[in-house]
């Protein structure tokens, strides 16, 4: 009996496999759509085999493309991000029922968008962004009346206005032309938008919103962003938009005063308004209903001054604050204690001159980012907020020792930490290993004096060390290269990111380690207005990525080493005020530079300088050491102190960043929230203008 069961259960079994498999085989695919589509394929320069899969009879499984599970037909075609580059061909007339067509991120090569897309009345959604395509938008468009998104953002449309028959297409609910070349008005056709939700026109150069503000009937309209235009006049007045949730207008010229009827938009959780030329007085008033705000952004409008009462208790808890470069002060805003969810806070150059207040640095539980620079903020620093990714504390009055903090229990997650321009002053503390994340630490120009402290070195992830500006020797300490033999290519395999190194105006004694060869990923290297002594380090040829290199102002002697004529970067060379002699050595870069690179040495010649005397061949360029090894004692112990270096001047390189952020989100989050990324030419050649305006005042002084 059991086995008549288990002979019925098994064929029972096999009859359903042969139905599912059956099923599966069943191809529903369309051919006339499939043929389309590889006509599509075809017209396209697939570089990167994103449409390998593209092959089979069955098209519906195809990577982007999604069928009807009930007609079969073509409904989803997503090519998002694909780098196709070639031409879009009209086969994709021939997918009627196509309701998403995702093109965007891709390289068309500056082609209009095919006027044929205007025929594809069935759309929903067409998504065009960033396709560099260019010329104007076809009129056709017009007829897509069913679509819900609209995204041709990130082209160049070359300074055409917005077409006004956007305005007709009443099903959308986001419409994105930001990035693309706009120029004109914003028409009041795109106030007929009755059911928009988000309108995104940023980083255009429209010059005026106030006949699309005045007819608009944009109830429902949740995100506005015109940020970064050449808008002007007074601020609109924006009660119509009651629905607004998100309103960015910054980065345009905006002038007059901030209108109160911007504290009636009940539901709106981030304002953005800075970089206008906004003034007058921002009150109590302006925020009295604005309940649900959680970011407000008012910086970088100088005649904008907060007349806010101490005792004010906001009706909102906002995550970021940012009042730069407004009229903040003279007082520590007292209002901002109340703010117990807030994760980022720039005040910078807000003229407070006020002493920091103790709450200051215990209060906000979830401070990430603390941005107080360029004041004249005074007050001792205490121990740091436990949160804080980044720390800028600059150009300010704080006095004292740092002396408090090592007295921090557990590890901090600071990532970036600047007290430069301060009047700190004793010894630099030595507890760095407390913050292990730490790849930005600017002390420079405060009154520091004594050792670089070892433990520094810890600090695997270190990418700027900038310590110029201070008054650091080595005279009261006496160590030596000799103490550190063996762990110097230790240190320097920790500080592979190191791209630009700045130890100017000290007090540093001793010779240059001939270790800092090894650091061939250098851009810039200052050294200068020192009191180093002995030879250039021979092989410095190997530091092959050198694009600055300034020793002036030591007492440095010997040759220029024939290595530096093989560093073909070299772009800024300062040697003057030494004890250099000899020839220079003959290279099209060294011989390049404007004699001045030269100046008041003892006994240096040649091009660009005047002829060597008598023409004569004169002796060799290699300096008496340069074929040994460094002498105990001598070799510039201020290094040694930290591994032998680990600083960069000014800012660190763009893809040394980049990489570290690959590796931790945490850390990415947090920079991108101040910085967007930059190249290592562009801060090499600010480090450069700084530091040759620096010595140009020096002298003139």
């Amino acid at each position: 009996m059991i086995s008549k069961k288990r002979v019925a259960i098994k064929f029972f079994v096999v009859v359903l496999s042969c139905v599912f498999v059956s099923g599966n085989a069943e191809v529903r695919c369309i051919e006339r759509e499939r043929e389309a589509l590889l006509s599509f394929k075809n017209g396209l320069i697939d570089a990167f085999d994103k449409l390998s899969s593209w092959r089979s009879n069955e098209c519906c499984e195809w990577d982007g493309v999604e069928c009807s599970n009930t007609t079969g037909h073509v409904i989803t075609l997503q090519c998002h991000d694909c780098g196709l580059r070639g031409e879009v061909r009209s086969s994709l007339l021939e997918l009627h029922h196509l309701i998403d067509l995702d093109l965007s991120r891709n390289y068309f090569g500056g082609i209009p968008i095919p006027q044929f897309i205007g025929s594809m009345k069935q759309l929903r959604h067409l998504d065009l962004n960033s396709c560099k395509f260019s010329g104007t938008i076809p009129s056709h468009l017009g007829n897509l009346t069913k679509l819900r998104s609209l995204d041709l953002g990130g082209n160049d449309f070359g300074g055409i206005p917005i077409p006004e028959f956007i305005g007709s297409m009443k099903q959308l609910q986001l419409l994105n032309l930001g990035s693309s070349n706009f120029s004109g008005t914003i028409p009041p056709e795109l106030g007929n938008l009755t059911n928009l939700l988000s309108l995104d026109l940023s980083s255009n150069s429209l010059s005026s919103i106030s006949a699309f503000i005045l007819r608009s009937v944009l109830e429902s309209l949740e995100i506005l962003d015109v940020s970064k235009n050449q808008l002007n006049g007074s601020l609109p007045d924006m009660r119509a938009f009651h629905s607004l949730t998100e309103l960015h207008l910054p980065g345009n010229n905006f002038t007059g005063s901030i209108p109160l009827s911007i504290g009636q938009l009940s539901k709106l959780q981030v304002l953005d308004l800075s970089s206008n030329s906004l003034e007058g007085l921002v009150t109590e008033s302006h925020f009295i209903k604005l309940d649900k705000l959680k970011k407000l952004d008012l910086s970088f409008n100088p005649s904008l001054i907060l007349d806010i009462a101490s005792d004010w208790i906001p009706p909102f808890q906002l995550s970021k604050l940012s009042l730069a470069v407004c009229n903040v002060g003279p007082y520590f805003p007292n209002w901002i204690r109340t703010q117990r969810d807030l994760a980022y806070l720039t005040l910078t150059g807000a003229n407070i001159t006020d002493e920091a207040p103790r709450w200051l640095w215990s209060t906000f539980s979830s401070l990430t980012g603390l941005y107080l620079s360029d004041n004249q903020i005074s007050g001792p620093i205490p121990l740091l907020p436990a949160h804080a990714f980044l720390i800028q504390l600059s150009g300010n009055m704080f006095a004292g020792s740092m002396s408090s903090f090592c007295k921090t229990h557990g590890l901090l997650p600071i990532l970036t930490l600047s007290l430069s321009n301060n009047q700190l002053a004793g010894e630099i503390p030595d507890c760095w290993e407390q913050m292990p994340s730490l790849f930005s630490l600017d002390l420079a120009n405060n009154h520091f004096s004594g050792e670089i402290p070892r433990s520094l070195g810890a600090l695997h992830d270190l990418q700027a060390l900038l310590l110029h500006g201070n008054n650091l020797s080595d005279k009261h300490y006496g160590y030596s290269s000799f103490l550190w033999k063996g762990q110097e290519s230790k240190y320097w395999n920790n500080l592979r990111l190191l791209k630009l190194i700045d130890f100017s105006s000290n007090e540093l004694t001793g010779n240059i380690p001939r270790s800092f060869s090894t650091m061939r990923g250098l851009v810039s290297l200052n050294l200068s207005r020192n009191s180093l002594t002995g030879y250039i380090i021979p092989d410095i040829g190997k530091m092959e990525m050198l694009n600055s290199l300034d020793l002036s102002h030591n007492q440095l002697s010997g040759h220029i080493p024939k290595s530096l004529t093989e560093i073909y970067t070299i772009g800024v060379l300062d040697l003057s005020n030494n004890h250099l002699s000899g020839k220079i050595p003959t290279g099209t870069q060294l011989q390049s530079f404007n004699a001045s690179s030269y100046a008041d040495n003892d006994g240096l010649c040649g091009d660009p300088l005047p002829k060597c005397p008598g023409d004569r061949l004169w002796p060799s360029t290699t300096n008496p050491d340069e074929n040994m090894n460094e002498k105990d004692g001598s070799n510039f112990s201020f290094m040694q102190e930290v591994g032998i270096s680990m600083a960069f001047g000014f800012i660190f390189g763009f893809w040394g960043v980049i990489g570290s952020f690959t590796l931790k989100k945490s850390w990415r989050i947090a920079f991108f929230n101040l910085f967007d990324a930059a190249g290592d030419w562009f801060y090499v050649r600010t480090a450069l203008f700084v530091s040759k305006w620096r010595r140009s005042s020096i002298t003139q002084g």
